[in-house]
């Protein structure tokens, strides 16, 4: 046991213990918190490397020092709860335990063994990424792949995002505040209006001397007065919908937008009817509070302030008896504040699940009904509902508790100023068209007391909707576009050099792949299930980016290429055929809607379904129904090679793309990919291996490793993984 320094207490830096210029020199560095050997003991251990040795450091003492040079790979695996990170020697090929974690730091973990396996083959140090689980300020972990943390948002910041989102509209809102503010003032005047009313003729003490022309043009101003404040009503409520409206599409096509620019990865993370509920319910959440109830704050605040300010100058005793409610209704706000909040982010997260579950069961209803699960899913669907409907209970429960009591301590205030003004009347210190005129103004002042009593569950709802909504617009872009695009016309060479990726909760899935791809040849790549097949197209689209390496189209990075670029000129046949709710034509010419129908039908005879379509009642314009449903398997796949040729792709790419086509309608399949193959670069991969028996080459994966490459006669002659797949698929077909 090797100890280089020893703190009191545990050490939260590597800085703490080892020497400075030895923890200078670390390249790779990762926490774990598990003992490698006691289950139940915790501890605080380091991980680092430099250029030469390996130390494990646990509770601020180095246990254990080893030469990289003695090691010829780490291995990482996920147990319940914890992941365990061994080392395999090269003299004796034994495996040893270097440390142990819980999933906080697994990710990190994964990433960083993965960087030194990557080292030890050819001592280049790979780029390194610090992934963090955790908010390092709360230490809450991040929700589904969020970069930062919604509890530690600082309120400043807070703000400035929702004036952002106001900005734009800001003309509408400020001229709807000002008009209210025009409307404000009028009101000020109705209360004066009505006590020359009053004590001036009502209750005047020569009824017989009124003048009735005067006392008409006090009606008449009245009457004008309530006009005017309504017409002005009616323009400001206009003007509220303008921006209401406005908000609310702009708003929902930001975060759309963003969405749609995550990468797989990172929509992967969150169910289909969350991202749903924060387009549809949270943006329509915060525009109602932005546009409909901050407003009404604003101008119930002006309010507030214009006639407190004349109380307070009229009498300032009676001023001091009307906010006399004031600081215990605020005491009560701060009381159940923080309380409330959890309550509703529980309620957000009950609403999304239900939303997710509804989502997931009309999306594979055919599932739910081949396998007799109606039941199930009902009940599943149940409980959600039922676990939301208990959040809403409770917080509307407790609401119910609350707003009584503040009511109660408002209106008390009311019974004060009422006792007040009743013994100014008596003692004939106060008219009875004063006491009209304060009455209007008490209601005007405590109108807003009760609005406030309603601000926070309408700031909970609009923080809870606005967090989730932020949370979405502050991701980062895994796969971003360089600020200096180059926009090049593909031919389709494709050179694939050295490239090894990961997913970030799993082991290493491709290591080390070199090969190249000629302009206009057909590729094959075949292997076991899992062996990265689907990866490596998927890194040839750049839905994820390399780890390690580059993939170059025509001599040019596809990092330096736009998304846009690269995209437009490949075309894909995924595993999973989605057609769109629509009718078929819609569905081909999605890949290139200036289409003619003369293009259609002739992309629909080479993918061979054009004789299928014509023989239904509607022909081209049959409707598919939801994710194509009302097609055969065959059927869609088939529609689906259409819509990629129609959008004349250089580089063609096809995943499993003739998986459920019949013999004769795959041997349609392969003619015309043969014919095409002379213009365009096809990657295809296939476990029915007699669809790649005319490949120009065929690439066989093994282990995330490229195990074979050669022709279909070739890697027959070589009797190895490709013959034997190969036999395999022969005996099942015989069988």
């Amino acid at each position: 046991m090797f100890k280089f320094k020893k703190k009191k207490g545990s050490a939260k830096k590597l800085s703490d213990i080892l020497p400075k210029e030895i923890a200078e020199q670390q390249i790779f560095t990762f926490k774990y918190n598990l003992h490698p050997t006691l289950a139940e003991k915790v501890c605080e251990g380091f991980i680092t490397a430099d250029a030469d040795i390996l130390r494990v450091i646990r509770d601020g003492e180095v246990l254990e020092t080893v030469k990289l040079s003695d090691i010829s790979e780490f291995i990482t695996d996920i147990g319940v709860g914890c992941v365990f990170v061994s080392y395999k020697l090269k003299n004796d090929d034994s495996f040893h335990l270097l440390c142990r974690s819980d999933l906080k730091f697994s990710k990190n973990i994964i990433r960083t063994a993965r960087k030194l396996n990557l080292f030890l083959e050819d001592g280049k140090v790979p780029a390194l990424t610090d992934l963090q689980d955790r908010c390092p300020k709360c230490g809450r972990p991040y929700r589904n792949g969020a970069a930062k943390c919604p509890f530690c948002t600082g309120k400043k910041r807070f703000i400035l995002r929702t004036w952002q989102l106001i900005a734009p509209f800001k003309f509408f809102v400020f001229t709807a505040v000002l008009l209210f503010v025009v409307v404000s003032g009028l009101n000020l005047l109705l209360p004066y209006v009505n006590r020359v009313l009053v004590d001036s003729y009502i209750n005047s003490p020569t009824p017989q001397s009124v003048d009735l022309s005067a006392y008409v043009l006090v009606l008449l101003s009245m009457l004008i007065l309530n006009f005017v404040t309504k017409l002005i009503s009616m323009l400001r409520s206009h003007l509220l919908i303008l921006a209401s409206t406005k908000m609310t599409v702009s708003l929902r096509d930001t975060l759309f937008d963003k969405i749609q620019h995550l990468s797989i990865a990172k929509i992967s993370k969150r169910a289909a009817g969350d991202l749903m509920h924060r387009v549809t319910s949270d943006t329509a959440t915060m525009e109602n509070f932005l546009i409909n109830y901050l407003p009404s704050v604003l101008e119930q605040l002006t309010i507030f302030a214009a006639v407190g300010i004349f109380i307070l100058i009229y009498d300032p005793k009676l001023f001091l008896m009307i906010m006399l409610p004031t600081p215990l209704v605020v005491f009560g706000f701060n009381l159940f504040w923080k309380y409330m909040r959890t309550l509703f982010r529980k309620r957000w997260f009950a609403a999304s699940k239900t939303n997710s579950i509804l989502h997931d069961i009309f999306s594979g209803i055919r599932v739910v009904k081949a396998f007799g699960m109606e039941h199930r899913e009902s009940k599943r669907f149940d409980d959600a509902a039922k676990f939301e409907k208990y959040m809403q209970e409770k917080t509307d429960c407790i609401w119910s508790f609350i707003m009584p009591c503040l009511r109660f301590m408002i209106s008390f205030g009311e019974f004060i100023i009422l006792f007040y003004v009743g013994n100014n009347i008596l003692d004939g210190n106060m008219t009875l068209g004063e006491m009209a005129q304060f009455s209007s103004y008490t209601a005007m002042i405590y109108g807003p007391l009760r609005m406030i009593a309603h601000i926070p569950r309408h700031v909970m709802n609009f923080a809870t909707s606005s967090s989730k909504i932020y949370e979405i617009l502050d991701e980062t872009e895994e796969i971003e576009n360089p600020e200096q695009p180059k926009e090049v016309v593909i031919e389709g060479n494709i050179d694939i050099e050295n490239v090894s990726f990961g997913y970030e909760n799993g082991t290493e899935v491709l290591h080390k792949i070199n090969f190249h791809i000629n302009k206009g040849e057909f590729i094959g790549i075949v292997g076991a299930s899992g062996v990265g097949k689907s990866t490596l197209i998927n890194l040839i689209m750049r839905m994820y980016d390399v780890e390690d390496g580059s993939i170059k189209v025509d001599g040019v990075d596809i990092r330096d290429l736009s998304q846009d670029t690269l995209r437009s000129q490949m075309g894909v046949v995924l595993q999973e055929t989605f057609l769109f709710s629509g009718t078929i034509y819609q569905n081909i010419c999605y890949a290139k809607p200036t289409a003619t129908r003369e293009e259609i039908i002739a992309v629909s005879k080479l993918a061979g379904c054009h004789d299928f379509i014509t023989k239904l009642p509607d022909g081209y314009n049959t409707k598919v129904g939801e994710r194509g449903y009302t097609l055969s398997g065959g059927e869609r796949q088939r529609v689906a090679i259409a819509r990629a040729l129609l959008h004349n792709p250089k580089i063609l790419i096809l995943d499993e793309a003739t998986a459920s086509l019949d013999t004769e309608t795959e041997k349609q399949i392969q003619d015309a990919l043969a014919r095409l193959s002379s213009h365009r670069t096809t990657i295809a991969i296939a476990h029915r291996l007699s669809t790649l028996r005319n490949a120009d080459r065929l690439v066989v994966l093994d282990k995330g490793k490229i195990a074979e490459i050669g022709t279909h006669t070739e890697l027959l002659k070589n009797k190895g993984i490709y013959y034997n797949l190969v036999m395999a698929q022969r005996e099942m077909s015989n069988m």
